[in-house]
């Protein structure tokens, strides 16, 4: 008699197994897309947040680009003409020099980055405020109507 409980308790566990399988269907099939959906998630945004990166990093640049350009042509003035500029402007133009050289361009998780960048903008409205001249950056033309709207 013990032997047969023990095989109808058998019996109904592994009835009871199959009825778990199928009642816990919905919950094993919503993990399974949660899974898939999760790691579908990871790949594309780190794709996403490679194309940002790549686009805030060639704006950065080229905006460093730009200022580097000034000082360099503001130097050269200088060289030509030590009395080009009033040792005012010639102390700003080194101190924006000095921005540039210290902006971590290979470390990109640099907390200074963002207030070198605000220093170097300051330093040029300030040097083109001294100077009387409209000069200023505006970025890369994002279309080709912007593009053919510039004039030499």
């Amino acid at each position: 008699m013990a032997s047969q409980s023990s095989v109808t308790a058998g019996t109904a566990d592994s009835i009871e197994d199959i009825f778990d399988s199928s009642l816990n269907l919905e919950e094993t099939h919503f993990n399974d897309g949660f899974t898939e959906g999760y790691n579908a998630g990871l790949i594309s945004g780190k794709e996403e947040a490679k194309q940002v990166g790549l686009k805030f990093g060639f704006q950065v640049g080229e905006e460093l680009g730009f200022y580097r350009g000034c000082v360099d042509v503001w130097n050269s003035a200088i060289e030509v003409d030590s009395t080009r500029f009033s040792s005012r402007v010639q102390k700003n133009i080194k101190q924006m020099e000095e921005l540039l050289k210290k902006y971590p361009i290979l470390d990109p998780e640099d907390e200074s980055t963002q207030e070198i960048m605000d220093g170097l903008r300051l330093k040029f409205r300030a040097i083109c405020a001294t100077l009387s001249v409209k000069l200023e950056y505006n970025g890369f033309p994002n279309s080709s109507l912007e593009a053919n709207a510039i004039e030499f």
